[in-house]
């Protein structure tokens, strides 16, 4: 959904969001955050289970995925959600990265890591 130039984000948590998206536009791995919404929430009930973690209506899948993972986040726990599927693999070569896998996500995280944990 969002081509070749940006990797979706989900957070629950708006500085936490910041320091993501502010990491990936250091080191050139630039993320657009996404909606978390409760209406999603219905695209995961199963006729057989308690919940299903796909969503076979279409569409919406890197919502309905966040939300899935957000069922299992406690109570106001900060979190966040990169969908890097689309980034993860090029069929040509790139400013930061040759054709193939791109390793997409490697040099935010420790961009991230770096600003935040050190």
């Amino acid at each position: 959904a969002l081509g070749e130039e940006y990797a979706g984000l989900f957070s629950n948590n708006n500085e936490l969001s910041s320091k993501i998206e502010k990491a990936g536009e250091k080191v050139g791995e630039k993320v657009w955050r996404l909606p978390l919404h409760e209406n999603y929430d219905k695209l995961m009930n199963s006729p057989v289970a308690d919940i299903q973690n796909i969503n076979y209506v279409g569409g919406a899948g890197s919502i309905t995925a966040a939300q899935f993972l957000q069922r299992f986040i406690l109570n106001k726990t900060p979190w966040a959600h990169l969908d890097i599927a689309g980034m993860a693999f090029s069929k040509k070569a790139a400013n930061l990265n040759p054709s193939g896998a791109t390793g997409f996500g490697v040099r935010l995280l420790n961009k991230f890591i770096e600003e935040n944990y050190e």
